[in-house]
């Protein structure tokens, strides 16, 4: 989906939404690329629960590295906990 809000004179699609996200998050976009984005954010309801997803995977992450000392909530898969610590051993993080 591409959005453009009224008066804005720039669009993004849902792939360029995804793109900017870190930056999103990290606050780190121009003024004007944040009303893009939040512009799109206002149009597209697929890429508010994306960004809610992301969001929260953001935060698990964090979370991962934050400690070893935390329990690890029962709804994380499994397979993403090995993935998790496969990648902080190979790292030599674990």
């Amino acid at each position: 989906m591409s959005t453009k809000r009224p008066g804005a004179s720039a669009t993004i699609t849902c792939e360029q939404f995804v793109t900017f996200l870190m930056d999103y998050l990290d606050e780190a976009l121009p003024g004007d690329q944040r009303s893009t984005f939040e512009g799109h954010l206002a149009a597209c309801p697929a890429c508010v629960n994306y960004l809610a997803t992301y969001r929260q995977t953001v935060e698990l992450g964090r979370s991962l590295c934050a400690t070893d000392q935390q329990a690890i909530p029962e709804e994380v898969p499994e397979a993403l906990v090995r993935a998790v610590l496969a990648a902080r051993r190979s790292r030599g993080d674990g």
